[in-house]
Parts: C-alpha cells; structure tokens; sequence
C-alpha cells in the first residue's frame, strides 16, 4: 500500500507527533487517525468486531443448513481427544 502526501505541513506534524509519542511517523499517524474515526462515531476496533461476528455468524448459518454433516458424541469430554497414554492426539 502506498500513501503519498505532498503536504510540507502534514509531513512536519507527522514528524512532531512521532517525536512527542515516541512511536514511528505510521504509529503516530495511526493513532491519530483511529482518535478522528472515534471522535466521529466510527471506531475502527468496533467495525472490524462486527465484520468478524457477522463472517462467523455466516460460517455457523452454512455448516447448520448442510445435510450431510452429522454431529456425534464421539467427543464428550477433552480427554477424549488425547491417548492417555502417550499424551498425544488420537
């Protein structure tokens, strides 16, 4: 991904804000950006939280309508998936 800013001004803000935090000019624009997205109403960590529910949720919708997968006991207890043995999986 590329993002060129001709800006002298954007680049100058972008180097004092890495300067005063501490972090690289890309953690220090980020940051900012991900505090404007919020301060409008659109947090960043929100959304991708909600795609990924949304994309589960979907996944789940899919395997529960297919016939042919069948769900078994087999597995009642985590032990189950172990060779009490070896310790190792069966």
């Amino acid at each position: 991904m590329s993002l060129n800013i001709k800006s002298d001004r954007v680049h100058a803000l972008a180097r004092e804000a890495a300067r005063v935090t501490g972090k690289t000019q890309t953690g220090a624009i980020e940051e900012a950006l991900v505090t404007l997205l919020q301060k409008y109403g659109n947090d960043p960590a929100e959304t991708e939280r909600e795609r990924r529910i949304a994309r589960m949720l979907e996944i789940g919708d899919r395997w529960a309508h297919r016939p042919d997968i069948g769900f078994s006991d087999a597995v009642a207890e985590i032990e189950d998936l172990y060779d009490p043995a070896t310790g190792l999986p069966s």
